[in-house]
């Protein structure tokens, strides 16, 4: 049995390959779950980009079929990757066997994307509202939102308490009463939280992920990373590869 499925899956990969044909890389597929499990928003336009990409795999000839399968195993990992960010469990599972339910019933292949774009969303929403379910007031919800959405530019305290309409030196006390880390501090840990990601799922150089991430210049980058990662961006990126290029070699469908 063993060397029948060996065979097929030789022949398939051979018939892929006459076709200019590859699945999405681990990496490539993996950026949309960690998106996800960091209730980061960017996950609900990389998971579309991704069900839609013409690399997804080939589960059955018949269209619907095929995008119902592939929606299937997807709300599989999105399931687990969102109780891994602090989505209740029994909510998480439920939430998934309303969407399978909601697929089954789908007819049409738009119907399908349609479901699969709200689930994302939802699940999305909810991993983030779990993150600050530690009941932040808001002032200090906004200004973690405007700092997940512009870590690309100069972000300063003075600025943040005007766009919070505060006392500079109050928003900074409120912001370490309630988070434990002062905002300078947590601005610096979102870069790096960033630049973890950058260097394990994108193929911009060190020195574009140093420049994107706003900072003076790489040799400053290579600081603060080594600092909160006892490591260089290189030698975290080349680690990371050395772990996953096997993975890598696997066909995933997505």
């Amino acid at each position: 049995m063993k060397e029948t499925i060996d065979k097929q899956v030789a022949y398939l990969e051979y018939i892929n390959r006459e076709n200019s044909f590859h699945h999405h890389r681990y990496n490539s597929e993996m950026l949309q779950y960690e998106y996800l499990k960091n209730g980061d928003m960017r996950a609900i336009a990389e998971a579309e980009h991704m069900i839609r990409s013409i690399e997804t795999g080939h589960l059955s000839d018949d269209p619907l079929k095929n995008l119902f399968y592939l929606c299937i195993c997807n709300i599989t990992l999105v399931t687990r990757f969102a109780i891994e960010g602090g989505m209740d469990a029994e909510k998480a599972y439920n939430a998934s066997d309303l969407y399978i339910r909601k697929y089954d019933k789908a007819r049409s292949t738009d119907e399908i994307y349609a479901i699969h774009s709200e689930m994302i969303s939802y699940y999305t929403k909810a991993v983030a509202a779990a993150k600050k379910a530690n009941v932040y007031s808001k002032p200090v919800i906004q200004c973690m939102e405007y700092i997940q959405f512009h870590l690309h530019e100069s972000i300063e305290v003075s600025s943040l308490a005007e766009i919070v309409n505060l006392n500079r030196s109050y928003l900074s006390v409120l912001f370490k009463r309630e988070t434990g880390v002062a905002l300078s501090e947590y601005v610096l840990l979102k870069r790096m939280e960033a630049a973890e990601n950058m260097l394990k799922y994108s193929d911009f150089s060190l020195s574009d992920i140093s420049e994107i991430l706003h900072f003076a210049s790489y040799s400053h980058f290579a600081k603060i990373f080594r600092k909160y990662y006892n490591t260089s961006p290189k030698a975290y990126r080349n680690s990371h590869y050395r772990k996953t290029a096997m993975t890598e070699q696997v066909k995933t469908i997505f």
